[in-house]
């Protein structure tokens, strides 16, 4: 990992939370349409700000409550190429939103009470997030996700984070793009119901072949869109490798993918029994220290 990806928090052992599927939370509790589930737009505008400004703010407090730092995502998941051309954005228009996205965290940030946080670029797959489209090479991926990187880099973000990566290749790739700017990086998969990802590969291998492609240069791993129970049959094993995963970002909802993409309302599972879930993956993950929904 680069030296700088030493400093962040995180990687000292300080608990941190970090959001919880904020488009599901923008959807469904504050009422507004997402067109492909694209957040960004929502910095285009008054009322969009307002609802990300709540949406923050109420995951801050929690955080300041429970003496915790926080990881700030930036709501760029969609802006990339791809998807902002379906939603008819140019892309000085999605550079623009990227960097606005920084600095609106960064004014979130200056005004939190928090002791302890920072801000992650956050960049999503080319594709659906549940389902393996067209497939990149290392290389491809690497083309197509370094504008957007180093977009966000040059921004001032503390670190890049990619999120429901459904496969090895493209999350190799973006690791190069970050290492090209030299920007520490995280790398978040999806699992299916049967702890593989959705290219049937397992996760344990996807992070063996990443590391060894990149020379351990991703800062640590991580798991998103996804309930433990999901999860679990990837770390049953256990092994060394699991002491590289540094976050989690449950679903509460036990939906397989096709479920949910599926689903006209919301199912918003038992939290009991995802506080239970948590603790057993903190057990089990001895280096987590990042932890959303």
């Amino acid at each position: 990992m680069p030296a700088t990806a030493r400093t962040l928090p995180q990687l000292s052992g300080h608990l941190m939370l970090t959001d919880s599927g904020v488009e599901t939370d923008v959807i469904f509790g504050a009422g507004r349409d997402l067109p492909a589930f694209a957040l960004f737009p929502l910095l285009d505008d008054d009322e969009g700000r307002a609802i990300l400004r709540r949406y923050y703010g109420e995951h801050v407090a929690v955080a300041v409550d429970r003496g915790m730092g926080y990881v700030f995502e930036t709501p760029t998941w969609r802006s990339n190429p791809d998807w902002g051309r379906s939603l008819g954005y140019s892309q000085e228009q999605l550079d623009d939103l990227d960097r606005a996205g920084v600095a609106f965290l960064e004014d979130v940030r200056a005004s939190s009470g928090l002791e302890v946080a920072c801000i992650s670029g956050l960049v999503g797959p080319r594709g659906d997030g549940y389902v393996v489209d067209d497939v990149m090479t290392p290389e491809q991926a690497r083309a197509y996700h370094g504008h957007q990187v180093a977009v966000l880099a040059d921004a001032g973000c503390d670190l890049i984070s990619a999120c429901t990566l459904t496969y090895a290749d493209e999350g190799q790739g973006i690791a190069l793009a970050a290492r090209d700017v030299d920007v520490p990086v995280v790398l978040s998969f999806t699992v299916e119901t049967d702890g593989r990802l959705p290219d049937g590969s397992r996760l344990q291998d996807a992070i063996a072949g990443i590391d060894a492609a990149t020379d351990g240069y991703v800062a640590y791993y991580g798991i998103n869109c996804a309930h433990p129970d999901h999860m679990a049959p990837a770390l049953a094993d256990g092994g060394e490798w699991v002491e590289r995963i540094g976050a989690i970002r449950a679903n509460a909802s036990r939906m397989s993918h096709a479920e949910l993409d599926q689903a006209e309302e919301l199912d918003a599972g038992n939290p009991a029994e995802l506080a239970v879930d948590y603790v057993r993956l903190r057990e089990s993950l001895p280096s987590a220290t990042v932890f959303g929904g």
